[in-house]
């Protein structure tokens, strides 16, 4: 089978396939933390009012009256989201090769929607505030278990076909967050029950992982991409679709034997000897993600409006300006790699261009965060905040998918499927260590 030889990918339909199993990916999880505030009122104490307040923007007055449990859950929820996402991405990145791709995707996508079930029937069952806490804990660290499998897998695979195929997988995560912020602005608008709004996220979230679960079957019918399964990832030199040259290494890759998946004697690769070959993009996703979670949302969500005085806009103002604004230009930025990849995967620029993204954490500590203790405030006008949120957000979203499809290219076509785990791996490292940082960050204000 030759290069020149090829399919096309009709209708673009593998790339629409990984766009929606990359919905898939963060869907249920963002209408998860969307539901934070449903989460925390049952968690009341039993002499309060049991019946939940509507959706509002605001937060009580008497937040020392609040139970242990509900003050403990955001921190809790965290250490259950990040701990098992890390540990299960990293496990993956091990033994992939051992467990079937197909156990693994479509395996996570059933149990998380059982969680998901799970979780809007509890939404009309009445159990104490501690059964509750247990029950949500538990159901998090199942969802992020499972969660790490499918993603790491699903950049895994996507390692196997040209660059442009990790875009759809980015750009649905984007579509995801954008799609979650949207529903809260909406639920605002209407003043939606809390327990109204919450069975809504949780079933919508099992309709999207039913259509990921009918998308990822499938995909092994489509030719485009039973070409490149049966070739291990062997990328074309004549690929149209790919209009960057990513493939400057074509004449080497050409000297390697062709690999089929299906060979039970196809050659084991070295975890550590792959790093050495993509460690430049692997600790870039990290150094990425770090600097984003370590600032949105936990100094970002703290910004006050400087021009509304208790009117609309104060109410609707990080809900827009914050949620929405972040996840619309992350998304457009994961989607721009679709049309344009520059700079390319062997160019400095690349690198430096990731830790210039440092400066905006100073930015943002000196807009207008209070309460603030340390820090004068330099930024406080509302458009400041807003531009550099859209500078944030763009570049997080354009330079992580950069460096998410280059990775799996630097390495022979047999170690793409790897390089794409570890390259989830150190997008998991840089979340959990961005959850670290939060604290540090928002304490030096």
């Amino acid at each position: 089978m030759t290069a020149i030889n090829a399919p096309r990918d009709k209708y673009n339909a593998v790339w629409i396939i990984f766009f929606i199993l990359g919905l898939g990916t963060l869907l249920p999880w963002n209408f998860f933390m969307t539901a934070t505030m449903y989460f925390t009122s049952r968690l009341k104490d039993p002499s309060a009012d049991p019946s939940p307040p509507p959706m509002t923007n605001g937060t009580s007055e008497g937040e020392d009256t609040r139970s242990v449990l509900e003050s403990k859950f955001n921190n809790v929820m965290t250490l259950c989201a990040m701990v098992p996402l890390l540990i299960f991405t990293c496990l993956n990145s091990f033994l992939h090769q051992r467990i079937p791709q197909k156990l693994r995707i479509i395996g996570s996508l059933a149990a998380i929607m059982v969680v998901f079930l799970l979780t809007a029937v509890f939404v009309k069952v009445d159990v104490s505030p501690l059964a509750f806490f247990t029950i949500t804990m538990i159901k998090i660290i199942c969802i992020n278990s499972f969660g790490a499998i499918l993603q790491s897998s699903l950049f895994g695979l996507a390692g196997i076909l040209p660059a442009s195929y990790t875009t759809p997988i980015m750009s649905g995560q984007g579509l995801a967050g954008t799609f979650a912020a949207f529903s809260m602005i909406c639920a605002l608008t209407t003043g939606s029950e809390l327990q109204d709004s919450a069975f809504g996220y949780f079933i919508t979230a099992c309709v999207v992982i039913l259509l990921a679960i009918m998308a990822y079957i499938m995909l092994p019918r489509m030719e485009f991409f039973q070409y490149y399964m049966e070739s291990n990832g062997s990328p074309p030199s004549t690929d149209e679709e790919n209009n960057m040259d990513l493939l400057k290494k074509e004449s080497a890759a050409e000297k390697r034997p062709v690999v089929s998946l299906e060979d039970e004697g196809k050659p084991t690769v070295s975890v550590l000897n792959i790093f050495k070959q993509i460690w430049v993009m692997a600790l870039s996703v990290c150094f990425i993600f770090t600097v984003t979670i370590g600032t949105f949302p936990a100094v970002t969500v703290e910004v006050k409006s400087t021009i509304a005085h208790g009117g609309a806009w104060d109410t609707y103002f990080i809900p827009v300006s914050c949620f929405l604004l972040f996840n619309l230009m992350d998304w457009a930025g994961r989607s721009l790699t679709a049309v344009c990849m520059w700079p390319g995967k062997d160019s400095m620029w690349l690198p430096v261009m990731v830790g210039l993204r440092v400066v905006f954490i100073p930015l943002f500590m000196l807009c207008n965060v209070l309460p603030r203790h340390y820090l004068p405030v330099l930024f406080d006008h509302d458009s400041w905040y807003i531009i550099f949120m859209i500078l944030f957000a763009f570049s997080n979203g354009y330079l992580a998918s950069l460096c998410m499809c280059f990775g799996p290219k630097k390495v022979p076509p047999h170690e793409a499927e790897t390089a794409g785990a570890i390259m989830a791996f150190f997008l998991s490292l840089g979340l959990a260590l961005g959850a670290g940082v939060s604290f540090a960050f928002r304490a030096m204000i």
